[in-house]
């Protein structure tokens, strides 16, 4: 369902987005309780308190909330929430969504179908011709290409895509040039696609921030080209996030004594489709095209009321023994401590807003 947020409830969900230890699944879950981010607001330092947060919880204020709309707008911007019309389909699917997103440039360029195309930052000749070369070919056939900014097989992405449409994520904030000698290529952009962020405008990259940025290049799209990406690389991320969103996977192949193909190559043993170029990605996502996206299976938490008697405090203290700093599926828990799982997700969002709480991939999570 999509409806249209009213000034004084954007500036709230704003406010509930920039809270300290709230990201997208506990956003998601404290709307589903609340019903409306001004009413989360106002119970989020009791939850907090009862997950054993030793300090206050950081929340923004109705000021900075403002200020931060006013700047994105003297900067040609505007803020999307996850429940209004246009915000990407692909996005609004993912479980949980983000619940806003910075938008420069042409916004309508979000409503296209997209793909993504990512890899090594220390790029090869041969890989940056790749990337360009099939960047343009998938424009040509009316995809939008979606990408990183990065240096290397994402700036070549980005260039390849330019008279067709292109849409740059961002680790920081919007206006963020990174790297400045992407400048030129930023502002092109900016003129003729769009840039995206899920950071506040003005806010500087920081690591953590580029595995959210990788999940919101990845559910953007119907698929992920991968052309280049060592071991362990942000490219891998990205592909990984995309198999976790029910996203296509293309890898191309590479010289096994190349170190930048050891990640793809993986990501072929692994059951990705081998590409080769644009017709090999269309061929796999033309059916695709036109449908609606996978809707994520239902993770809303049905809440219950959760008496705060003396079954309550058994159980906060049944998870705290069961949880550690090794990652658990979140299912696993609720089994072992045959409870509602509604009373179990509870706690964890408790924990989570007292910064107790870590949210791994796949479902899982530990205690710190």
């Amino acid at each position: 369902m999509t409806y249209a947020l009213s000034d004084s409830e954007r500036r709230a969900w704003l406010r509930l987005a920039r809270a300290q230890n709230v990201g997208p699944v506990t956003f998601a879950a404290l709307i589903e309780r609340f019903h409306s981010a001004s009413a989360a607001l106002r119970e989020l330092p009791h939850l907090a308190r009862r997950g054993g947060a030793a300090a206050d919880l950081r929340i923004p204020g109705e000021d900075e909330a403002e200020r931060e709309l006013e700047t994105l707008h003297r900067a040609g911007g505007r803020l999307i929430a996850s429940v209004e019309p246009d915000f990407p389909t692909g996005l609004a699917a993912l479980d949980a969504p983000p619940p806003l997103i910075s938008v420069l440039g042409r916004r309508e360029i979000l409503a296209r179908e997209m793909v993504a195309v990512v890899g090594a930052r220390n790029a090869s000749a041969l890989g940056r011709k790749f990337a360009t070369e099939i960047a343009a070919d998938l424009g040509q056939a009316g995809l939008a290409v979606v990408s990183g900014l990065a240096r290397g097989i994402d700036t070549a992405a980005h260039e390849g895509a330019l008279a067709t449409g292109t849409v740059a994520v961002l680790a920081g904030g919007v206006d963020d040039i990174y790297p400045p000698e992407n400048a030129r290529l930023y502002a092109r952009i900016v003129d003729t696609g769009a840039v995206v962020s899920e950071m506040p405008i003005g806010q500087k990259p920081q690591a953590k921030h580029f595995p959210r940025r990788n999940r919101i290049i990845s559910g953007l799209a119907r698929g992920v080209v991968v052309v280049e990406a060592a071991e362990g690389s942000g490219s891998l991320i990205t592909a990984d996030f995309a198999l976790e969103q029910g996203r296509e996977v293309f890898a191309v192949p590479g010289s096994p004594l190349d170190p930048r193909a050891k990640g793809t190559n993986r990501l072929l043993r692994d059951g990705a489709t081998l590409t080769e170029g644009a017709g090999d990605v269309l061929d796999v996502l033309q059916p695709l095209i036109g449908r609606a996206f996978r809707e994520p299976v239902d993770g809303s938490i049905a809440w219950g009321a959760v008496a705060d008697d003396r079954r309550e405090i058994k159980l906060r203290e049944k998870i705290e023994e069961l949880l550690g700093p090794a990652p658990v599926l979140v299912d696993e828990l609720v089994r072992q401590c045959a409870a509602p799982a509604a009373a179990v997700l509870s706690i964890l969002i408790e924990f989570e807003l007292a910064g107790r709480l870590h949210r791994e991939s796949g479902g899982r999570v530990s205690l710190g």
